[in-house]
């Protein structure tokens, strides 16, 4: 099945092996294997083909992978399913004790901060290494676990299980469409796009082992840098002590300031109370004010609205006069209006009726015209065929003449009688035959 479908995909067997070994070992590419990737992207192109296959290469290819599913069908069955679920329950069960003992350990940093300023560096660096060997230990465990794991683990045979589901789910696609149009762009698709996830894949193992080398790294540091460690919390707990000393000198400094503070708050109350009682005199005087300049603008207010009062029953007349003057004005233009609109219709059907009796003379008059125009084409017609028969009659009359047509003879001489009988008969012949 392999072999097909590399076959259908133009594929090298080589880069289809080398993903085979990482999907199932686990482990990340070497350097020869990312070089070889970093080449097969950039030569693998699928082509796309369009043209449908022949009846007897649909049937023979849809033979093929009809045999290939039912395999995977079999496969599907023979799968150690039960091997599986104990794999998945040790493991689990393996994680948790791991997790368990290290959490029982306490951390670098409590351990750290647990220890007292007068302690001796030797204690110190005892409980740095300890705590530090403990954790290397727990990590060492956790890798050792998953390096020793075997090939056949239960995520080897999910990823197999999803592999062989995918196939099928492609090969019956891929049946589907060469039954229907006799292509199998499906399949090409689906190869195009397992690329693109194989590539995405060999990325993540590449940052994953960077992340590694990292992390071992780090170990390393933390290892060597143990000493320094212990040289700086010696420094800081001196520094700790110099912060205490300026902590109470500025605590006596700080009382000072609060004395001061205090009386100069004391004088600076004492000196805005004077002010706030002044103030508050001049705001007396000015409220007094404002209550004379609103009584008299009470007072004002209430002539202006007598005022305005008298104004207003002055215009509510004059209101009531021109909506009366209105009413009689609108009463007396809708009668003109009635009347304009009855004088409007009897024009208008006046109006039609002359429009009736102005087309019925416009049509008489056409009438006329066209009789007279006949009259004149006829009149013109026969003087035309008058003329025409009189110029035939004279062609006919010249003819019979000078053709001596008929009983009609031209005078002739008696000494040219003798020479024109021959003549003569010549023409009787001559007219009979005509």
């Amino acid at each position: 099945f392999r072999r097909v479908m590399l076959e259908g995909s133009n594929l090298p067997l080589q880069d289809e092996h080398s993903e085979i070994m990482v999907s199932v070992t686990g482990e990340p590419p070497t350097a020869t294997e990312e070089e070889g990737i970093a080449m097969d992207t950039d030569v693998e192109i699928i082509p796309e083909i369009t043209e449908p296959l022949s009846l007897p290469d649909v049937l023979r290819v849809s033979a093929v992978l009809e045999d290939t599913i039912d395999q995977l069908s079999i496969l599907n069955y023979v799968m150690p399913v039960q091997y599986e679920g104990r794999l998945s329950t040790s493991l689990k069960s393996k994680e948790m004790n791991v997790e368990g003992r290290s959490l029982d350990k306490p951390p670098i940093h409590k351990t750290i901060s647990k220890i007292p300023k007068e302690g001796s560096k030797s204690l110190v660096t005892r409980q740095g290494g300890q705590t530090a060997t403990e954790f290397n230990k727990v990590q060492d465990l956790v890798f050792k676990q998953h390096s020793k794991q075997s090939l056949i683990t239960i995520e080897t045979l999910k990823k197999i299980q999803m592999d062989r589901q995918f196939f099928s789910d492609v090969i019956a696609d891929t049946i589907k469409e060469l039954n229907d149009s006799g292509t199998f762009t499906d399949l090409l698709a689906a190869l195009n796009k397992e690329r693109e996830n194989k590539m995405h894949f060999y990325d993540i193992i590449i940052r994953s082992e960077l992340g590694n080398r990292e992390i071992v790294v780090c170990q390393n540091e933390i290892v060597n840098g143990k000493p320094k460690l212990v040289f700086l919390l010696q420094n800081r707990n001196e520094y700790i002590a110099h912060l205490k000393d300026q902590l109470q000198e500025m605590k006596a400094k700080t009382n000072l300031e609060n004395q001061y503070m205090k009386k100069n708050t004391e004088l600076q109350i004492a000196q805005t109370q004077k002010k706030c009682n002044r103030t508050e005199e001049l705001l007396l005087e000015e409220i007094e004010k404002l209550r004379m300049k609103t009584e008299e603008e009470n007072r004002i207010h209430g002539e202006i609205e007598v005022f305005l009062k008298k104004e207003q029953q002055k215009l509510e007349e004059k209101l009531e006069f021109w909506m009366e003057k209105f009413d009689k004005d609108t009463e007396m233009k809708q009668n003109e209006l009635n009347t304009l609109k009855v004088a409007k219709a009897s024009d208008l059907a006046h109006l039609q009726d002359l429009a009736k009796m102005i087309r019925e003379y416009e049509q008489v008059i056409i009438e006329d015209r066209i009789e007279k125009e006949k009259s004149r084409k006829k009149i013109e017609q026969d003087l035309l065929e008058l003329r025409s028969i009189i110029k035939l009659q004279a062609w006919w009359r010249g003819t019979v003449v000078r053709r001596e047509i008929g009983g009609f003879r031209l005078p002739r001489d008696k000494d040219d009688n003798k020479d024109t009988k021959g003549k003569g008969k010549d023409k009787d012949k001559r007219r009979g035959k005509k």
